[in-house]
């Protein structure tokens, strides 16, 4: 996103006056997607103009929130989404971040669950709500989900513990339709109804019914330490799916990409592969040029347990490491930020078959 990080904010008209300092002070970022299309006279889809947010969704303006629009000149598909672009993110709320009780990201849906992900480990010791959002059907056309996904997610990250009065969430999360879940568990499972994502191995933090269902249990504690972003993510990794028919020639493709630092290999079922010789050889050479593969299961629910099976035994001698429950989404953003930091191989190691970010269950 080529845009300089000091662009002024908009205040929405709300009906909280500018001096009600209790309110809370929310930041919507708008990055593009459905959700900022609007209709035209011609029923042509076409950007919408965000300094008129409120008056193409005037439910806003009976929120008790104090609201400011932060919008990029030139909004991005979500498809065209780069590292660089979760970087330039992760810095904009590092500069807002003192000054908001949290953050509304609108983006495209298409990427949304990789970028909920980078977020959550760019993010470390986050203490705030960050939620992405964003719709299938655009504001002005019939039956359009953008206004009621926008306006719950506003009240999620506005929400406080009725006790204790503290942050309810302090994570990132994706909602839509009518649930929240964590931003290293989302996939997109939908391009045609309005249940655009699932979290198929871990509860969703919060359902929106008539009200809104806190689970706090499953929702993280907040840190003990001050927020600290991360700047820095390695780009050169790759996504192997294996499949019968594979060659060696694929796979040599793929992993023998020069300069090629890690690899998320989807295998089958609890982490199974072939034992062909030049499938295992294949793995081993990758290894020795020192790629870091991180195995992960091609089904939705699965689960990797590396050994269970013949077929996966081998993989652990090879160095293979096992992702357990962790999703496509997150290993491979994951793996961007943990080989990003510059760890030895142990460190390395370690931080790549372990819960960071609650991105696997153990």
């Amino acid at each position: 996103m080529p845009t300089p990080l000091d662009q002024p904010l908009l205040a929405l008209s709300t009906a909280v006056a500018a001096t009600d300092l209790t309110a809370p002070r929310l930041l919507i970022l708008y990055t593009g997607g459905t959700v900022g299309m609007a209709v035209n006279r011609r029923q042509e889809l076409v950007p919408m103009h965000f300094n008129k947010l409120d008056r193409k969704m005037p439910e806003l303006r009976k929120l008790p929130y104090r609201l400011e629009l932060l919008a990029l000149p030139q909004p991005i598909d979500s498809s065209n989404v780069t590292p660089a672009d979760w970087l330039w993110l992760a810095r904009l709320i590092s500069q807002h971040y003192a000054d908001f009780d949290g953050f509304v990201i609108l983006h495209g849906t298409d990427t949304m669950a990789y970028s909920a992900a980078a977020l959550s480990f760019l993010l470390e010791n986050l203490g705030k709500p960050v939620v992405f959002t964003g719709a299938q059907v655009p504001v002005g056309r019939t039956r359009s989900d953008a206004t009621r996904n926008l306006l719950t997610a506003l009240e999620i990250v506005a929400a406080r513990h009725p006790r204790a009065h503290t942050v309810r969430l302090p994570e990132v999360g994706v909602f839509f339709n009518d649930v929240l879940i964590r931003g290293t568990r989302a996939k997109k499972v939908e391009s045609q109804q309005f249940a655009a994502f699932k979290s198929e191995n871990y509860p969703p933090l919060v359902r929106a019914g008539i009200s809104l269902d806190f689970n706090d249990q499953s929702i993280r504690l907040l840190p003990a330490a001050p927020l600290k972003v991360h700047e820095q993510l390695e780009e050169k990794v790759a996504v192997l799916s294996l499949f019968p028919g594979i060659t060696a020639a694929v796979m040599n493709a793929i992993l023998g990409v020069p300069g090629l630092r890690g690899c998320v290999l989807e295998t089958y079922g609890s982490g199974n592969a072939p034992t062909a010789p030049w499938f295992l050889q294949c793995l081993e050479q990758a290894q020795q040029r020192g790629v870091y593969i991180l195995n992960v299961s091609q089904c939705e629910e699965g689960r990797v347990v590396q050994g269970h099976y013949e077929t996966s035994a081998r993989l652990t001698g090879l160095g293979v490491l096992g992702g357990d429950d962790i999703t496509t989404e997150a290993a491979i953003t994951k793996l961007m930020f943990v080989l990003g930091l510059g760890l030895n191989d142990a460190d390395t190691r370690h931080l790549l078959t372990h819960d960071l970010r609650g991105e696997i269950s153990r």
